[in-house]
């Protein structure tokens, strides 16, 4: 049987240090699904599904906002979001990568697919918080949410490249990144676009992306951005994310019209406010909505509770902070025992806001 072009694997790919042809991969597949540990068992799943005769492959969105979907894509389509990275971040045959991220969700399927294709040698490893603890190894290519590049920050030196994506970038880890060494991107992308098609580097202005060659922008009477993408076989497709173009293929990202706050008649964008508060605080933190007699909404800072949480200080730093507006300064605090997040570490905000907070302080 001819096996499909799409699917095929390139020579020189190295999962963990071995080499596979298709068969020696599938059997891979089988023993991490009976054998291997939970991320393992999605990777092999996802191997047996790809290494069918099929044209197209499910993939399934991450339910930050919603219930998870199940959407169809073209294998072809995929090949061609790995081939357009690597040639984006010059990334190719022969490179050290570093697969730390889960393999359910759309952003670690592409790290396997984009060594496959372009002839990467992947370490696979347990995508834990701190995912360079005793690995003392040198990369040239690495994908990270921002929780573990911050973890990682003594290390990141040993990466030559590095993406971060599936939260927004605090400040404060940016200007971290920038005193260091690593080549830093921010990347912006959903499942339904098969991962990243816009980036920023440490050097641009917070939330300011540019978007990959291949990447057509638009957007809706909301305001939202719609990504068009002949390569990736993606047609007009509308996000919930407001934007604000800058030129054609430049946007300054402004947050999810989803979660907008209504607090006295003023809209305000949750990430707005974060971004800006995320240059005066470090620890675990949210800005959300709640119901209000007065203001219809209010807005919340919701933090997570820790042994080493300085409440009092952090009222200090906000009171004296200069770069929020009125409106924006929140009403109230709300000490939370966790945050409820995706499977991919997004924080879902209206679940954790439905948790009985330990501590509730009026500022």
């Amino acid at each position: 049987m001819q096996i499909p072009h799409y699917t095929k694997i390139h020579n020189r790919f190295l999962l963990n240090g071995l080499s596979y042809d298709r068969e020696g991969l599938k059997q891979v597949a089988y023993s991490f699904i009976k054998e291997g540990d939970r991320y393992e068992q999605y990777m092999g799943d996802f191997l047996m599904d790809w290494l069918d005769q099929s044209e197209t492959i499910v993939l399934v969105t991450s339910g930050t906002t919603s219930s998870p979907k199940r959407i169809r894509f073209h294998k072809q389509a995929i090949v061609n979001s790995a081939i357009a990275t690597g040639e984006f971040f010059n990334v190719g045959v022969g490179d050290r990568a570093l697969h730390c991220l889960p393999s359910n969700f759309i952003a670690g399927k592409m790290m396997l697919i984009r060594a496959l294709i372009l002839g990467l040698s992947l370490d696979l490893i347990s995508p834990s918080r701190s995912p360079f603890h005793k690995n003392h190894k040198s990369y040239d290519f690495v994908a990270m949410t921002p929780m573990q590049a911050f973890h990682s920050l003594d290390k990141i030196n040993q990466i030559k490249t590095l993406i971060v994506g599936g939260a927004f970038v605090s400040k404060s880890l940016q200007q971290a990144l920038l005193r260091t060494k690593v080549n830093a991107f921010e990347t912006f992308g959903m499942t339904e676009t098969l991962s990243h098609i816009a980036v920023r580097t440490m050097e641009d202005p917070n939330s300011e992306f540019r978007c990959l060659p291949h990447v057509e922008i638009s957007q809706d009477d909301r305001g939202c951005l719609i990504a068009s993408s002949e390569l990736l076989q993606v047609d007009h497709f509308v996000t919930n994310d407001a934007i604000e173009i800058l030129d054609k293929d430049r946007f300054r990202l402004i947050g999810r019209v989803d979660e907008v706050i209504n607090s006295g008649g003023v809209k305000l964008h949750p990430q707005q406010i974060e971004r800006k508060l995320s240059e005066l605080l470090s620890t675990h933190f949210f800005i959300g909505g709640v119901k209000d007699k007065e203001l219809g909404e209010k807005v919340v800072l919701a933090l997570r509770f820790s042994k080493t949480l300085n409440v009092q200080s952090i009222i200090d730093k906000i009171k004296s902070f200069d770069r929020l507006e009125s409106y924006e300064f929140p009403k109230t605090i709300l000490i939370l025992p966790n945050f409820v997040e995706t499977d991919s570490g997004k924080i879902k905000r209206k679940q954790t806001l439905a948790i009985e907070p330990l501590e509730v302080l009026d500022l």
